[in-house]
């Protein structure tokens, strides 16, 4: 097996990418409670009753929430 050949002496001078900050979590935690908040006043009210739901399939959970939401937003009078 050939042994890799390493130069010790070399210089490095390039750097590719970028160390990024990590970011704030409290502010992260923050903004989702703003946007949560958004969400909750632009539909006015609860878009599905409080409880436990219980579904069989994700597909029915999808089904179910997509109803709902879709309820939520017709005019009721």
């Amino acid at each position: 097996m050939k042994q890799p050949f390493i130069n010790v002496e070399e210089q490095i001078d390039r750097v590719v990418g970028r160390r990024t900050r990590t970011p704030d979590a409290f502010k992260s935690g923050m903004q989702l409670q703003s946007l949560a908040v958004q969400l909750h006043r632009s539909l006015g009210h609860r878009w599905a009753s409080k409880g436990v739901y219980r579904f069989k399939t994700h597909e029915e959970a999808d089904q179910w929430m997509n109803r709902m939401l879709a309820r939520s937003q017709t005019q009721e009078s």
